[in-house]
């Protein structure tokens, strides 16, 4: 089953998903050639602000790399507070405020084999439902960006200085909607649409800010 949120974690949507894929089978998968990650644990329950595997472009060609979930906040979203929590997911691709981080240096693919929105369990009450490409919930990568911050992420840590990510949303398809009619992540499942997430100029790579076809997800058991 799904372990519990971090009691400081109740969002009014599922920031939820995992990567239970082994960390060679995310290599090979995505063509990396240099690996910076460390050791991978399996992650069946990826939190907002957790550590997470991603893979962007290094000097060698495509790396393997942690990041922390949640790129920095726009400044209004901090007004009064002294601590950046992050921005787990990007809709507004317009903004001023994520435009720096749209071009190829700063895109990155993230590996994962299912991700949740809060639907009604059998008792009524609301709860994780969790997608996947299929039933043996195969690895694919979210649309991500990325980028390298120095500030606090939580007063107890105090100042830090490490790379953080979030991925894009975009409108739901139909599986998703039926749960969260409101947005879905934008999913990549092909080796030409991760080179051209990866490589190709903004105006080419924003086609790809669009939902998985109907039909192509499926409600699974929570990861294990």
């Amino acid at each position: 089953a799904c372990p519990p949120a971090p009691a400081r974690y109740a969002p009014p949507m599922c920031n939820l998903y995992a990567l239970t894929a082994g960390q060679a089978a995310i290599r090979e998968l995505a063509g990396a050639m240099a690996d910076a990650a460390g050791n991978l644990p399996s992650q069946p329950a990826i939190y907002p602000d957790a550590s997470a595997a991603i893979i962007r472009t290094g000097a060698e060609g495509r790396l393997l790399a942690r990041a922390r979930w949640g790129l920095p906040s726009p400044a209004f979203a901090l007004e009064g507070k002294s601590a950046d929590r992050g921005i787990t997911n990007v809709r507004n691709t317009a903004s001023p405020h994520w435009r720096r981080w749209l071009g190829p240096a700063h895109r990155c693919l993230v590996p994962f084999t299912a991700f949740s929105e809060y639907g009604p369990g059998p008792d009524g009450r609301k709860q994780p439902m969790w997608f996947a490409l299929g039933p043996d919930q195969p690895l694919a990568f979210f649309a991500g960006l990325w980028c390298s911050w120095q500030g606090t992420r939580k007063a107890s840590e105090g100042p830090i200085s490490t790379d953080l990510f979030a991925f894009l949303t975009c409108p739901p398809n139909a599986e998703v909607a039926a749960i969260h009619p409101k947005a879905m992540p934008v999913i990549l499942t092909t080796p030409a649409e991760w080179t051209l997430w990866l490589e190709a100029p903004w105006a080419e790579a924003a086609t790809l800010q669009r939902p998985l076809s109907d039909g192509a997800l499926q409600l699974v058991p929570a990861p294990a």
